[in-house]
């Protein structure tokens, strides 16, 4: 054959038929289909292990969120372009295996490399250096995003792989697109229902990563592929670093990722234990064999309660109870006291009736959210302790005049509200929020300064009394009367200057961004 015969016969077979432009259509449309699904469940599913990943260091405010929001919409948004260029040079099954495969790779790497970063952001932000904390942040994010952006460059590849005619563009792109959101769907319900709460997260982006591997290497039929599909899948069998800072001289005895966080028992010589949540800056709950009491602000809600009246209180919910430290000491020195303690996360008060001694003749627990729980209950309180905040952010909901009339509304006569705010050291702004809102619902508001970042904030409806708080008398123990005069030397008049949150507008977690901020280039 000619030189001349072959061009027109390469023409020929590219000539579009009497339906229109016609590319011989390269590959089996079910491997797209595949490919497809598994890529958009993946994409999905990493955005929300992302987000997880992140909260035990950072929490979970629409913050984070939105920063892997957008993390993930710009990493898709280049990868799409990136893809669509590459898939015009090169369109070949092969190629876009090796995409997924790639991505997949990278997206196991995520959950090994990222805990140094982000154990480097922690103690950035304790020594002041907002340089490194943001650099810190930073490169988790990127982390996340190159992974992403090879995710992103698959869907124009495919549809340039799958497009046979160009009229039937429309259909064929609309149906990948159909596919790939329905894995989008089930990546985000099987990560949120499933895997993190099963597995916890570092397994759950090795489970992605490893169903894109293995959806690449069916693709390509290359025995290469699966073997990179089965080392990922080995990963599944490494167990994942504890999150939180190191502590001398104590060692950890449990630890376990819950529904809601990452959750760890220490254990120090002399027997005492604390609870740890997410990133092990605060303890949640401290326990001690020999004592009842543990010199931290869980004590003064022992004697709180008598500012406002000259009787032990005969009910009181704790909401926000974590491993029971309050109501461990309540069961013991006011046995008669019915103490209704509620805690979200219901791992907590396993490992309190466990490792804190949480038990008590009068004691009730109840797993749920404080606000709809207390929507759903008629009982009627002598005094309500909220100490229900996840650090560092609170949740906005318990932090607004709603929710504080409706704490109000269950409040007997002379019946009191504390509320613990933990805070940035040497910041008042959210004391000043909550001290504002507390003054909105309840006509006294009083502060008990614990130390430069703890506050409890003491609302009521009568008029305290310091003197009666400093000489109770008969109705507390002898061993917590130096502690109520010490409380009462400590009340104080509530901060002014805050601003009323209500359910419609909180913005705690950008008050407490800003507090953040400020404390990590050293402004107060």
């Amino acid at each position: 054959m000619s030189v001349t015969t072959k061009i027109r016969s390469t023409r020929a077979a590219r000539a579009p038929d009497a339906r229109g432009d016609r590319t011989p259509l390269p590959v089996p449309f079910w491997r797209l289909r595949a490919i497809a699904f598994s890529v958009g469940a993946a994409s999905l599913g990493a955005e929300i292990a992302a987000a997880r990943l992140l909260a035990p260091y950072f929490g979970a405010s629409t913050i984070i969120w939105a920063n892997t929001i957008a993390t993930v919409l710009v990493a898709l948004s280049v990868g799409y372009a990136v893809g669509g260029r590459l898939a015009d040079r090169r369109a070949d099954l092969r190629g876009l295996c090796a995409i997924v495969l790639c991505a997949a790779v990278l997206l196991a790497i995520v959950p090994f490399v990222s805990d140094p970063f982000l154990r480097a952001a922690v103690k950035a932000l304790g020594s002041l250096s907002v340089g490194g904390f943001l650099g810190s942040l930073a490169a988790v994010l990127i982390l996340v995003a190159v992974p992403v952006l090879l995710l992103g460059m698959v869907a124009p590849y495919a549809n340039r792989l799958a497009v046979g005619r160009v009229t039937d563009t429309g259909t064929v792109t609309g149906r990948l697109y159909a596919i790939s959101t329905a894995g989008s769907l089930l990546g985000t319900f099987l990560a949120a229902l499933l895997l993190i709460p099963l597995m916890g997260t570092h397994r759950t982006f090795l489970v992605f990563a490893a169903a894109l591997a293995v959806t690449a290497a069916l693709g390509a039929g290359s025995w290469r592929f699966l073997v990179v599909a089965a080392a990922i899948a080995a990963l599944l069998a490494v167990p994942p670093s504890a999150v939180g800072a190191d502590v001398a001289g104590a060692r950890v005895i449990y630890s376990s990722e819950t529904d809601y966080q990452y959750a760890r028992v220490l254990q120090f010589p002399s027997g005492e234990r604390w609870l740890q949540l997410n990133e092990g800056v605060a303890i949640h709950s401290l326990y001690r064999p020999w004592s009842y009491l543990t010199d931290g602000y869980w004590d003064d809600f022992l004697v709180l309660p008598f500012a406002a009246r000259p009787e032990a209180p005969a009910r009181i919910a704790i909401l926000g109870d974590a491993a029971g430290t309050v109501a461990r000491a309540y069961g013991h020195y006011y046995p008669a006291t019915r103490v209704d303690a509620v805690e979200i996360d219901g791992e907590l008060t396993v490992i309190g009736k466990r490792y804190f001694g949480l038990r008590g003749q009068n004691l009730h627990l109840y797993t749920a959210d404080a606000r709809p729980w207390l929507e759903t209950s008629r009982a009627r309180y002598d005094a309500i302790f909220l100490d229900a905040y996840r650090q560092p952010y609170i949740p906005f909901y318990l932090l607004t005049r709603q929710f504080f009339s409706l704490i109000r509304s269950h409040l007997n006569p002379g019946g009191t509200l504390t509320v613990n705010v933990g805070h940035i050291p040497g910041s008042d702004a959210l004391e000043k929020v909550v001290s504002a809102t507390l003054r909105a619902v309840f006509p006294v508001v009083a502060r008990d300064v614990v130390s430069d970042s703890n506050s409890l904030v003491f609302a009521g409806t009568a008029p305290l009394s310091l003197a009666r708080l400093a000489t109770p008398g008969a109705a507390v123990s002898r061993d917590l009367q130096p502690l109520a005069q010490s409380v009462a030397a400590r009340m104080a008049p509530a901060l002014r200057g805050g601003a009323v949150y209500t359910d419609d507008k909180a913005p705690v977690e950008w008050l407490t961004d800003l507090s953040i901020l400020r404390y990590a280039i050293g402004k107060r």
